[in-house]
């Protein structure tokens, strides 16, 4: 099917270009003419998936999770090799993706409810709503519990806090209402719905999932209340149920394994024990239970057919390739890796890479698999590029679109991730503030309150970050150098003048 935009798009250049000549020039400058300046804007589907790892579907290597709908974004677009998150924590990613800033400076820190900041960002939706896209907002906004509408989106349709995964409550056309069915499945229809009523005219939809994140009531403080229970579709219980996750290699036996990286083993000591202790014998350390992992996987499985019903329905409206679709996370998570579980704010390469994957035909080759650094703060600036629309000075992130054209030569070597710690509801965490310089090949990490704890990792020699080369003395040129751009990353984040990102 050829989609009406496109057709008046076509209509209008034939008609332009039979035209007799005009002596004023500016006759061109029609309706039909703008509407042929309009036509090639694309489209713009953006999925956010909840603590998805950068490893937990099918194209990037999970062991027994079947994605083929995500795996075919990736295999007809761009795999990013090496994206990660501005901060590992959801609320404050949230608003960095949505911002194109650093929680330093957007003020969204953390996971307390912060309503009134969130209503009051900018955000690239707000300008490309002012630039004549139709724009909508559907899912977990989790910028503070408050479901109403936020500035910038035609539509909206968001779920309370957390929301829950059954008969969720959703926030839409004016007020809050319980809708019958599974959470992922109503926010896909809600997605094609609002495809449908706007495929005439460039749009963007935003599709913030609750999934993979589980059951649970979190209050306006950060802290969370009730049992923690993932929840997959009815018809996906027990899909997995006798696979076995293939564990990474950074795992450790006990809280005496990580003498080289104290200021994890401190924290760990603290949640164990419930005070600070030298002594750390018999400390034993939580284990990922294997269910949460199989549980976590079915979630995904109704994710994907969402993705794969949105393709096929723009597809069946003959837009699909005309469309930026955008698969992508708020943070990862950790199977134990260096001894951490149920947890995603460390800043080791399980809890900081980011699953990006983009589709847009016209300019991405298929099965492409960019190698240059990105960061959750580069979304809004490529969203804005790619639609044309000019970039406010607010953001800090740079447009990734060189990337996606396959055009490496002179983009960034290093980014940074950041991380305010908060009490609730992990106050074994509340000392660990960090500052973390990733480049290509190395890690740096400042803990903000604990600098004799500062680490560094050689990724070439060691991607499983196992060894702390921070007192090597073959290693001082290179820390003194790290130290140097992450202050200069750090200093840009806050926005101090005639810093640059």
């Amino acid at each position: 099917m050829f989609s009406t935009r496109r057709l008046a798009a076509a209509l209008a250049v034939a008609l332009i270009g039979c035209a007799p000549a005009a002596d004023d020039p500016s006759l061109l400058e029609s309706a039909d003419a703008a509407e042929v300046a309009s036509a090639d804007r694309p489209n713009f589907v953006i999925v956010v998936v909840d603590d998805l790892r950068f490893d937990e579907f099918g194209a990037a290597g999970h062991p027994f999770l079947e994605t083929p709908n995500i795996d075919r974004l990736a295999a007809e677009g761009a795999h990013f090799a090496n994206a990660f998150h501005a901060v590992p924590l959801c609320s404050p990613n949230r608003a960095s993706l949505l911002t194109g800033q650093y929680p330093s400076r957007h003020g969204i820190i953390d996971n307390v409810a912060r309503n009134l900041a969130s209503h009051r960002l900018q955000t690239f939706p707000q300008t490309l709503q002012e630039h004549g896209y139709a724009t909508g907002f559907i899912g977990k906004w989790h910028m503070g519990n408050d479901p109403t509408p936020r500035p910038g989106f035609d539509t909206w349709v968001g779920i309370p806090g957390q929301g829950r995964t059954g008969d969720p409550e959703l926030y839409e056309d004016g007020g809050l209402h319980v809708v019958e069915g599974y959470i992922t499945d109503i926010l896909t229809d809600r997605t094609v719905s609002f495809i449908d009523e706007h495929q005439d005219e460039p749009f963007m939809v935003y599709l913030a999932h609750k999934a993979v994140h589980p059951d649970v009531q979190q209050l306006d403080d950060g802290s969370a209340d009730g049992p923690t229970e993932f929840k997959p579709a009815p018809r996906h219980i027990d899909r997995y149920a006798d696979e076995v996750f293939d564990r990474r290699p950074n795992g450790v036996d006990g809280i005496q394994d990580l003498a080289d990286r104290p200021a994890i083993q401190h924290a760990l000591a603290l949640r164990a024990t419930g005070e600070y202790r030298d002594d750390l014998t018999g400390v034993e350390l939580r284990r990922t239970d294997e269910h949460n992992i199989r549980r976590r996987a079915e979630m995904l499985l109704s994710v994907d057919e969402g993705v794969g019903r949105i393709m096929d329905h723009l597809e069946s409206l003959g837009i699909l390739d005309e469309t930026v679709f955008v698969f992508t996370s708020d943070n990862g998570f950790f199977y134990d890796e260096h001894g951490l579980t149920n947890e995603r704010r460390m800043p080791y390469e399980e809890g900081i890479r980011n699953p990006l994957v983009v589709r847009y035909p016209p300019m991405v080759e298929a099965g492409s698999t960019p190698e240059g650094l990105t960061v959750t703060v580069d979304l809004a600036p490529t969203v804005l590029d790619l639609a044309g629309v000019p970039i406010p000075d607010y953001i800090q992130g740079e447009s990734f679109a060189p990337l996606l054209r396959g055009e490496e030569a002179g983009w960034r070597s290093s980014v940074l991730v950041e991380f305010y710690t908060y009490e609730n509801p992990f106050n074994h965490l509340v000392e660990m503030d960090y500052r973390t310089l990733r480049t290509e090949t190395h890690k740096y990490i400042h803990w903000v309150k604990f600098p004799q704890f500062n680490e560094l990792y050689d990724l070439s020699a060691d991607p499983y970050e196992t060894e702390n080369l921070i007192d090597d003395p073959a290693s001082a040129e290179l820390r003194g150098e790290l130290e140097r751009e992450l202050a200069r990353l750090s200093a840009a984040a806050v926005g101090l003048h005639g810093a640059q990102p």
